[in-house]
């Protein structure tokens, strides 16, 4: 029985043994799943069934970040609603069995679209089909209320725009190797113009193409990485959205183009206006939420580049992370100049 950094399976086995004796078959083995960029995903088998397992980092993080309970506790709600998620399995919120709370969930069958040469293998036409189920997706997640999957204590809609101002600066201050011109005055920005948040809903705070799993006639099977749901601000995810399908994406250690420049993929008026048809939510306003998702964007992958100079995150790729934190700084900027 084999490890890898994070996963000491023999401690794994002896608690699944406990916590569910009929659960493991055969001797576990496992990999890393290649794309994370923050809370650690491993692919789990028996040898018959097949798992993944989510912890947090290996390095030191913020209390309220990579929180492995929330993370379970919204997959639980939406399953049984129908909402694409995997199915749960086990949560273990006890640090002393892998160094960190884990849990584990059923594995889901399908792809993730993260090269865009990759996306446009599928054609003009299914690209397009699979962006605008994609927002279909989030605009359903909004339509979900929170105190009927029991999740009306998940989050604190009111104010919600003015603490994740205030937590992505903290999470910033905790994160610092160097110097980043702007992102400053980009935070100064943001906190003088904070719009209220209205009626909050659950929100993914991470929703992207990347972060689905998508079947042979694409169909989204599963919507991934929940760390920071919370009950929030739903324009946050679909500016978050629009932000990631913009920006050149992470592969093989590269950048490639942006998903946005693939043949068929909606522009970004188009994916609004698809969402305020679905949502029935009004979507003229979102410059702020622009301009704020670019500085999110840029402190979790400046967090990533702290972790990745620190030596306490696995994968590859993560050495160009820090080159793309300037120009997102810049796009805010833009943003709020009205570009």
């Amino acid at each position: 029985m084999t490890g890898l950094p994070g996963l000491d399976l023999a401690r794994l086995r002896e608690h699944l043994d406990r916590q569910a004796p009929d659960l493991v078959t055969g001797q576990l083995r496992a990999d890393l799943l290649v794309g994370g960029r923050s809370n650690l995903t491993y692919a789990v088998t028996d040898g018959t069934s097949r798992w993944v397992l989510r912890r947090p980092p290996l390095g030191h993080v913020l209390a309220t970040a990579h929180d492995m309970t929330r993370e379970y506790r919204v997959l639980s709600a939406l399953g049984p609603l129908g909402f694409p998620v995997p199915p749960t399995v086990l949560l273990c919120p006890d640090p002393a069995v892998l160094g960190a709370p884990f849990y584990l969930m059923g594995q889901v069958e399908g792809v993730i679209h993260r090269d865009p040469a990759e996306l446009e293998r599928l054609g003009p036409d299914r690209v397009r089909a699979l962006v605008l189920a994609l927002v279909t997706t989030l605009a359903d997640l909004h339509a979900v209320p929170p105190a009927q999957v029991g999740l009306a204590d998940f989050g604190r809609p009111e104010g919600y725009n003015d603490r994740q101002v205030r937590r992505w600066k903290r999470q910033l201050d905790a994160s610092r190797s160097r110097d980043v011109p702007g992102i400053e005055q980009l935070h100064g920005r943001l906190a003088a113009a904070v719009p209220a948040c209205g009626a909050g809903t659950i929100v993914h705070g991470d929703f992207r193409l990347d972060n689905v799993l998508v079947g042979p006639a694409g169909e989204i099977r599963a919507v991934l990485d929940w760390e920071m749901s919370t009950l929030g601000d739903p324009l946050s995810d679909l500016a978050l959205m629009l932000i990631y399908a913009g920006r050149p994406m992470p592969v093989d250690g590269g950048l490639t183009r942006p998903a946005l420049a693939v043949a068929g993929h909606p522009d970004t008026t188009e994916i609004a206006a698809h969402y305020a048809r679905r949502s029935g939510r009004d979507t003229g306003g979102l410059r702020w939420y622009l301009a704020f998702a670019a500085f999110k964007l840029a402190v979790i992958l400046e967090g990533v580049h702290y972790r990745y100079v620190q030596g306490q995150t696995v994968g590859p790729g993560f050495e160009g992370i820090g080159a793309q934190v300037a120009p997102l700084v810049r796009q805010a900027h833009e943003t709020l100049d009205g570009a």
